[in-house]
């Protein structure tokens, strides 16, 4: 970590409003449009910009900001990884080191715009560093979970036709185990102190790249990331985002939804996988000027958190329910927070007694987002609104939330069907651009003039909206969407399994877990059914990424007869939710 620079930081005195005026003040001189535009623009008041790229329009003008300004402020970024390493960066240092990564990008990686590049990395400071020099060369970025397998990494190398894979020691073998498979291949580069034959050393080429870097004139249409997300049936689906809805459709977000200022701190400890670490750790933060807090934090340690939160001046957290089920276990009265103030959550339903347990230990509300990767923030709970524990808050701008019937009718308050987006004259700017290389699924979203989300629920009189299940069969656990097919596909592998069914299962702190029903061979049947269980999940923990793993196994005689694995695995799912198990 000797490349990156360390400025002191401290508590800014600077607010919205000053923001305001500086934006207005240095209009004339970098910036076709003002703080207003923005907000305008994401309420669909004012036109999308032809162009746009967040790093030359939103991060390199914050950076001038911060130039022209007296006094101290937070950095843009502040990274720790809990044994004593610290780094720091200014919006001018991420700048300019944004700049020498995109000439290592475009240099040595002869990666060019338009190609693709699939980043796996933990919470470590180039992740961010690379999603900036990404957007400045127009090269596409792709994040990946550092839980995938050689498997996962062979099959998001050929669906993507990424040119270019990043990642650290941990995943090399892995990937080079696949890398002949794969021809659209031609760049390997590792983020390391040491030296790997065929691959190159990102820090290496750092320290030695220029400085100077001009970012390419992106339309707000051009492809900018894409997301692998699971889905019911098959290998997970490319979700691609462009400027306009990932650089520019977070600005109200940051501002309202996470109530963020330049004078904030924000830790969000969403996996760098997962599109809420680009929505919560950079688009909607960085947007508001907002300090971006990381702690590398390998696993959820409640101790750790907890400590940090003493230790370091967080205001405002963004967990998922998970992460909020396992601190109020503990003692929260022997813990006092030196600055947190505010708190969010997101990516799988908040409980009732979850929220009232944090609000009673620590005094403070927690406002929950409810979103999806291909639309961003749908509905949330925002301050100065009542909170009804259970509901998701109401409908974010610029988006009209309604509840449908099989039709396609809007639903009366009460009444549950499938929680769906009202499409007027055009799509809203802040949708995703495509499924990549798959029309059908694209097409399949649309229900007249409505995008349904796959969700259900219901809206109340009030317009609050409550969530009540999946419409498909995507198990979300601890904020992670699990399709049933790769686990039932895992599982077939294994010579005792001649059958299987995976659904969710209720766990009081995951939300919901992982159940495999599985018929056995005559072999499997012999075994001894605990050393079975764990085996299996082994088997499944290698063929896939581990946390996807049943965490329940229940070994049945025969599946329920019907003619589609879905319907078999809704059956199933309304017994086992009917029976309330608890999670082992």
């Amino acid at each position: 970590m000797k490349i990156f620079l360390d400025f002191q930081v401290m508590r800014s005195p600077w607010r919205i409003q000053t923001f305001c005026r500086l934006f207005h003040q240095h209009h004339r001189a970098f910036a076709p449009l003002s703080f207003s535009d923005y907000e305008a623009i994401n309420r669909c008041e004012k036109e999308v910009p032809e162009y746009f790229n967040f790093a030359s329009d939103v991060l390199d003008k914050w950076s001038q900001i911060e130039k022209e300004r007296t006094g101290s402020s937070n950095p843009a970024l502040w990274w720790i990884n809990g044994e004593g390493s610290e780094v720091k960066w200014s919006f001018e240092e991420l700048g300019l080191l944004s700049r020498k990564a995109a000439n290592v990008l475009s240099g040595p990686c002869d990666l060019q715009r338009g190609d693709r590049v699939i980043v796996i990395l933990p919470r470590i400071p180039e992740w961010w560093l690379l999603n900036v020099a990404c957007m400045r060369t127009g090269v596409i970025f792709i994040p990946g979970t550092t839980q995938l397998t050689a498997k996962d990494i062979c099959y998001r190398l050929l669906a993507s036709k990424a040119k270019c894979i990043i990642t650290t020691d941990a995943l090399v073998p892995a990937v080079d185990s696949v890398a002949s498979k794969c021809p659209s291949l031609k760049t390997k580069l590792i983020v390391s102190e040491s030296s790997r034959a065929k691959w190159l050393n990102f820090r290496d080429l750092l320290k030695s790249a220029p400085d100077d870097h001009n970012c390419v004139k992106t339309r707000s249409q051009d492809p900018m990331t894409i997301y692998f997300t699971s889905g019911t049936t098959g290998a997970p689906k490319m979700a691609e985002h462009s400027y306009g809805s990932f650089g520019l459709g977070f600005f109200l977000c940051g501002r309202y939804w996470m109530n963020l200022t330049p004078s904030d701190i924000l830790w969000n400890m969403s996996d760098t996988a997962w599109s809420k670490a680009a929505i919560g750790g950079v688009f909607s933060p960085w947007s508001q000027g907002t300090c971006v807090f990381i702690h590398a934090l390998p696993q959820f340690d409640p101790r750790t958190i907890l400590n940090t939160l003493c230790k370091y001046p967080v205001t405002t957290l963004c967990s998922a329910p998970t992460g909020y089920r396992m601190l109020v276990q503990h003692d929260l009265s022997s813990y006092t927070f030196k600055a947190l103030k505010y708190c969010l959550t997101g990516g799988e339903p908040l409980n009732p007694e979850v929220l009232a347990q944090w609000k009673r230990k620590t005094g403070l509300d927690i406002y929950e987002g409810y979103g999806q990767t291909e639309i961003g923030i749908i509905c949330a709970n925002t301050k100065g609104m009542k909170i009804k524990p259970g509901s998701l808050g109401k409908a974010t701008p610029p988006y009209d939330v309604q509840i449908l019937d099989e039709n396609g009718s809007v639903l009366p308050p009460g009444k549950e069907g499938d929680i769906a987006i009202k499409i007027n004259a055009k799509r809203p700017f802040t949708f995703f651009s495509r499924y990549l290389d798959d029309p059908v699924k694209t097409a399949s979203t649309i229900r007249g003039n409505f995008y349904i989300t796959g969700d259900r629920g219901r809206r109340d009189e009030d317009g609050y909206v409550w969530f009540t299940g999946r419409s498909d069969d995507v198990i979300i656990s601890s904020g992670y969407r699990i399709g049933p097919f790769e686990i039932e596909n895992a599982l077939i592998e294994h010579p005792a399994v001649v059958e299987s069914a995976v659904v969710s299962s209720p766990d009081a702190v995951r939300g919901e877990v992982v159940k495999a029903f599985v018929v056995l061979s005559p072999s499997g049947k012999s075994q001894d059914a605990k050393n079975l269980t764990c085996e299996l999940q082994d088997h499944v923990k290698k063929v896939t990424a581990p946390y996807k793993y049943p965490r329940k196994i229940e070994f049945v005689e025969q599946l329920p007869k019907t003619i589609t694995g879905k319907i078999r695995r809704n059956e199933l799912r309304k017994k086992e939710w009917s029976q309330h198990l608890p999670a082992t």
